[in-house]
């Protein structure tokens, strides 16, 4: 097993990657990205967000995508770690861990003072893994969003 940065060339797995994890979340009618877009927002001169990969035999087989975020609190920067998949059949060899490993070696090299990151609340399996790792879950918080509809009807003062 190898840990990698991705790559450019990767943008077809990495696609592939992506899909899996919207069907495994039961969200793949939401997925929009494209290679196009996967390559806009990893690998152009500006990139949105980053990603590394788990690779067996020069098949990618797992995936961590993540960006960067900051802490007022403590005056430091922090990584959000948007999604974290690995091909079923290749799970419970130690990739998770490995690529959360390689996730916490970034965050500590660029002075990070925390890594972030959310868990379903029915991912018993995704949660007991995380804790094991010595993460902390929040129960007492709950995440909101504003999305591209509700960003534009609030700018529109249609609220």
């Amino acid at each position: 097993m190898k840990i990698r940065q991705a790559e450019i060339k990767d943008t077809k797995e990495i696609l592939a990657l992506i899909k899996a994890k919207a069907e495994f979340d039961n969200h793949l009618d939401s997925l929009l990205a494209t290679e196009k877009s996967i390559t806009e927002a990893f690998f152009s001169t500006s990139p949105k967000s980053w990603a590394i990969v788990a690779e067996i035999d020069s098949q990618l087989v797992g995936i961590a995508t993540y960006y960067n975020i900051y802490s007022t609190f403590k005056a430091k920067p922090g990584i959000w770690l948007d999604d974290l998949f690995i091909y079923p059949q290749y799970r419970n060899m130690g990739i998770g861990k490995a690529l959360i490993k390689k996730l916490c070696f970034i965050a500590q090299e660029n002075g990070c003072c925390r890594l972030d990151w959310i868990v379903a609340c029915d991912n018993k399996n995704g949660t007991e893994f995380y804790e094991y790792l010595g993460a902390k879950i929040f129960e007492e918080v709950r995440h909101a969003r504003l999305d591209e509809i509700a960003i534009s009807r609030l700018l529109d003062n249609n609220v």
